[in-house]
């Protein structure tokens, strides 16, 4: 056998590493194309573009980056890489094709060589891009005013949890006014396997369904933000874009950053939204007027977004616009000011939705074998219903399994001794109330109605609750989380004057948007002697 010189093999070692270095490095590069394609009107809604089918001009189509206009035959050309989302932004008085689950598919997804390897998984390779990337879309009325329905962590762990839903929230929905429904993120709870389980549930109240990325959405197992949202992308496509209903413009956002610091180390997320999706939102934007309604919706509350000063400088100057979120299991309304770093004219609204799994779905089951998960604020899980009127919104709050004027509880004894009335003091949690809410306290037909002084705090009957039952032994129900500062909590003062007897206290409330609500509990006051009396029995059976 021949033997080749040192400094030759050397030199062939050196030629091979060097070239599976450059292949290496090519196939790490991000392949560049040029995607064409047609917005078009799918007149026989087969879903293809057929001879005769009017091309829709002025729809816009984006990359997840550029956003660019079709033309008078409804041609686009976008630039696309290895691993682009394109997908249309559904246009005012039109829709996008529905799946059988009725998700809205307004997307293509270009991986040619689909996504890695993981334990739930993500897209199947996507082969070569198509000659065409059409949309097709479909005309519909689209009135100035509508509803929608908004869902704050579903969050189940399993199918139990599943149907857990379709009980309390799903079949009181059935036969919904709204025109759409959104997710608000925590669509599921880890196991992304359950995510068409779910999906199926939601579609009997035959609407659209959004749905924003939750940070128990995302693959835990990913080496990185970018490949985190693969199972979502496989399940709802891309994890932020637009869509336009009415006159409003709304804008899903993804502010989950999944973070692994090394390789082998366990990940974490944060709440922020990254260059490319805050370049995707500043395009987006630009071409809203800015006398149109805007509505953003994430899962990370908008405070607790890493790089929302960038956000906010793309939108503290329009008049028209707020957003919504989830994630904190509990609701408030937030007005995010100077102090936050807020340059606007005004105060921005931010609502972090009530969640329909309340607090993870703990507490005792209630008649109907569902837990009562009463949420850490003292309010109840739901879900919101938002009215829109043009550049007007308003929400009302929904206690799911109760009926619509539900919307507040009054915390007050039993019984009060007469000499104790100016001490004893009545709390009221007004699930939907904010520092801008007007409240006020009635007692009796005839009394006056008094101001009572908003005190944000722990709700004293959800401490009493998760006290009580956390302390049961061998139960078969997860334990309530700890008491929150409830931002919806009022109280005031029984007055000295009050007569013994049985009374009715009346709570009326005004809220920021000038819903009114009203409601009552009965109490009764007792003589001192009374409770004497009652003392010096109880001693004599003893």
């Amino acid at each position: 056998m021949t033997r080749l010189p040192l400094m030759k093999v050397l030199l062939i070692v050196l030629l091979f590493t060097s070239y599976q270095r450059s292949g290496q490095a090519e196939s790490k590069k991000e392949i560049k194309q040029q995607a064409t394609g047609y917005v078009f009107h799918d007149a026989n809604n087969n879903r293809k573009r057929d001879a005769g089918e009017q091309g829709l001009g002025c729809v816009r189509v984006s990359n997840g980056r550029e956003i660019v206009c079709t033309d008078e035959n409804g041609l686009y050309q976008l630039p696309v890489t290895n691993d682009t989302i394109l997908f249309v932004i559904k246009p005012q008085g039109w829709r996008t094709p529905l799946s059988k689950t009725l998700t809205p598919e307004f997307y293509y997804i270009h991986k040619p060589k689909g996504s890695p390897k993981s334990k739930y998984a993500g897209v199947k390779p996507t082969g070569p891009l198509p000659a065409s990337v059409d949309f097709p879309l479909y005309p519909q009325k689209e009135p100035a005013q509508f509803r929608a329905i908004f869902f704050g962590d579903p969050q189940p762990r399993d199918q139990t949890e599943i149907d857990y839903i379709a009980h309390d929230v799903i079949e009181e929905l059935v036969g919904t006014d709204a025109a759409f429904g959104v997710t608000l993120g925590d669509i599921l709870f880890d196991d992304l396997s359950l995510f068409e389980s779910q999906a199926r549930g939601i579609a009997l109240l035959g609407i659209p369904w959004y749905n924003v990325i939750g940070n128990h959405d995302i693959n835990y197992d990913a080496p990185n933000d970018k490949l985190s949202d693969e199972t979502f992308e496989r399940a709802f496509g891309p994890a932020y874009y637009s869509f336009d209903y009415g006159t409003v413009h709304f804008v899903v956002l993804d502010n989950i950053e999944w973070i692994v610091p090394e390789k082998g180390k366990k990940g974490k997320y944060q709440g922020g939204l990254g260059k490319e999706q805050i370049e995707f939102v500043k395009n987006d934007l630009d071409q809203i007027p800015e006398d149109q309604l805007v509505v953003l919706m994430m899962h990370v509350p908008l405070i607790d977004t890493k790089d929302r000063q960038e956000l906010y400088r793309l939108i503290e100057k329009r008049p028209f616009c707020m957003s919504i979120s989830g994630h904190t299991h509990h609701h408030e309304h937030r007005f995010i000011t100077k102090a936050d770093g807020w340059l606007g004219p005004k105060p921005h609204h931010h609502v972090i939705n009530v969640t329909v799994s309340g607090s993870w779905w703990s507490g005792s089951p209630d008649e109907r074998g569902i837990p009562h998960t009463v949420m850490a604020d003292g309010a109840p899980n739901g879900y919101s219903l938002i009215r829109f009127d043009g550049k007007e919104y308003n929400l009302d709050f929904r206690a799911a399994g109760r009926p619509a004027d539900y919307q507040m509880n009054i915390i007050a004894p039993e019984e009060v001794v007469v000499s104790k009335l100016s001490e004893t003091v009545i709390y009221v949690n007004v699930f939907n109330g904010s520092e801008r809410s007007k409240v006020e306290i009635q007692i009796g037909a005839g009394g006056s109605w008094v101001p009572m002084q908003y005190k944000p705090g722990i709700d004293p009957s959800f401490k009493k609750l998760s006290e009580t039952e956390n302390a049961v032994k061998e139960k078969s129900y997860r334990n309530l989380p700890k008491p929150k500062i409830s931002p919806h909590l009022w109280k005031a003062k029984l007055p000295a004057g009050l007569k013994p007897g049985t009374h009715l206290l009346r709570v009326r409330t005004v809220e920021l948007d000038g819903d009114k609500h009203q409601s009552g509990r009965v109490i009764r006051v007792l003589p001192a002697k009374s409770v004497a009396k009652t003392a010096a029995t109880s001693l004599k059976e003893k």
